[in-house]
């Protein structure tokens, strides 16, 4: 059961970021000297998503070491409030799931369980302690999720894009806990966010995620595929294809079935 929420939840994370005007090389870059004056890079990857919802049908493929079969998928995203999944499998609806910023919620069909909680459960699954709704968010529009400064990060051009890498390790509180990362973080020429890694040096657990195959939409980059890659004890991978994108509103019912067992989040 555990496999298929963290399909759900970690699922969410699919949309990406602003665009901004490409800008050409016509020089080799250096790939390890630092950028000076940057506040405007900074600026730009801060830059909040603009659109009001967005509906992403999806096929997601999980590798987690157990049998899980290709998901069909609708992902609605209602900026600053909600984010909503229905998931099918071989034309069943296997489960659903809603996050707010008060907490996520989830059930799964088959075994007529649910869950309902803050976003601890969400950080066990992702080995993380920093994602409530707003990192969430700006995860699942493939924006900087983390804290970043110019002070803590140094950022350098590479032959693809730009580097933002961590000059040491970095400390973050969250809910009195506080966990050290190595962070690096990629972008292309147009500054969106292209890959994500975290990594706690204290068990070598690593989150990984790569956003590729972007598309222009309503002034909006929306990557077409996602690869999330989750390495503790074992490695578990998600692969998200986003194959439509729809700009209106949609009802986002959910309630959780009678007779159904909630799961107690250890």
């Amino acid at each position: 059961m555990k496999s298929y929420f963290q399909i759900i939840f970690s699922a969410l994370l699919v949309t990406s970021c602003s665009v901004q005007k490409k800008q050409t090389q016509e020089q080799p870059v250096s790939t390890t000297k630092p950028i000076e004056n940057n506040s405007q890079f900074f600026s730009t990857i801060e830059k909040k998503s603009t659109f009001d919802a967005v509906k992403i049908n999806s096929k997601i493929d999980a590798r987690t070491g157990s049998f899980i079969p290709t998901l069909d998928a609708v992902i609605y995203v209602e900026n600053g409030q909600k984010v909503w999944m229905n998931l099918t499998a071989v034309i069943l609806q296997a489960a659903r799931g809603v996050a707010t910023p008060e907490g996520i919620k989830g059930y799964y069909k088959l075994d007529k369980t649910y869950i309902d909680s803050d976003f601890g459960y969400l950080n066990k699954l992702l080995n993380v302690n920093f994602i409530d709704y707003n990192a969430l968010q700006n995860l699942l529009l493939g924006k900087t999720f983390i804290p970043v400064s110019e002070k803590n990060y140094n950022l350098t051009p590479d032959i693809s894009g730009f580097i933002l890498k961590s000059k040491e390790t970095q400390k973050i509180t969250e809910n009195g806990k506080t966990t050290e990362y190595n962070i690096k973080l990629g972008y292309d020429q147009d500054l969106n966010l292209n890959h994500v890694l975290l990594t706690n040096p204290a068990n070598n657990n690593q989150l990984e995620i790569t956003y590729s195959n972007r598309i222009i939409l309503n002034n909006e980059s929306f990557p077409k595929n996602v690869k999330i890659i989750i390495k503790a004890n074992k490695t578990d991978e998600i692969l998200i294809e986003n194959t439509k994108f729809d700009f209106s509103r949609m009802e986002t019912t959910y309630s959780v079935p009678a007779n159904y067992t909630k799961t107690e989040i250890k």
